[in-house]
């Protein structure tokens, strides 16, 4: 990993990092209440790394739906990553074997970073992309890790720890809001 890419990335992801950790404790926290441990939260959050799919995936696996169903439904919902991928192409041209990881962690809060953010001076743009990619990824697991784990060591109801998602994607679309003159997509997404 480019330290100095790394360094650039850090400050842009702060954003992210309070708020993966916010809901990344809040997912840990439900799984763990559903019987599943700090090892399926940080594999979940490993292979799957999708927020609002996995809160899907601790509801259906809570109610003890076939893995094929919490599959299904977790493709049905992040279908709109496919979207993302292909208005990502050209920043991932030239990327080579770090585009798949790229296309595989394009959430809704990496996808906004990576649309406004522009490397700095004497940094890779592919290497800060990477870094904020990465950077997001880890914020997630260790969130959920830590909800995870916190949920075994303290005992407390979790009614109503589901909304922090609803929450952050306010907050993603206020700040795209805010950041851009046409309104249409923040529109569309929110939609």
């Amino acid at each position: 990993m480019d330290r100095k890419a790394l360094s650039a990335a850090f400050p842009v992801t702060v954003p992210v990092l309070m708020g993966y950790l916010a809901i990344g404790i809040a997912f840990g926290l439900m799984l763990q209440e559903i019987g599943y441990n700090f090892i399926w939260a940080f594999f979940m959050s490993l292979t799957i790394y999708a927020g609002s799919g996995q809160y899907l995936g601790v509801t259906l696996l809570g109610a003890a739906a076939s893995l094929g169903t919490v599959a299904v439904m977790t493709l049905l919902i992040n279908f709109r990553h496919l979207v993302y991928g292909l208005s990502m192409l050209e920043k991932f041209r030239g990327m080579g074997p770090r585009k798949l990881y790229m296309i595989f962690s394009l959430t809704d809060e990496t996808y906004a970073l990576l649309s406004s953010a522009r490397a700095p001076v004497g940094v890779d743009p592919r290497n800060f992309y990477f870094a904020i990619a990465l950077l997001d990824q880890s914020y997630w697991i260790l969130g959920s890790v830590i909800g995870a784990v916190a949920g075994a060591l303290i005992p407390f109801s979790t009614e109503g720890v589901d909304f922090a998602m609803t929450a952050l994607f306010v907050v993603i679309a206020v700040d795209q809001w805010r950041s851009y003159r046409r309104h249409l997509p923040a529109v569309l997404g929110a939609g």
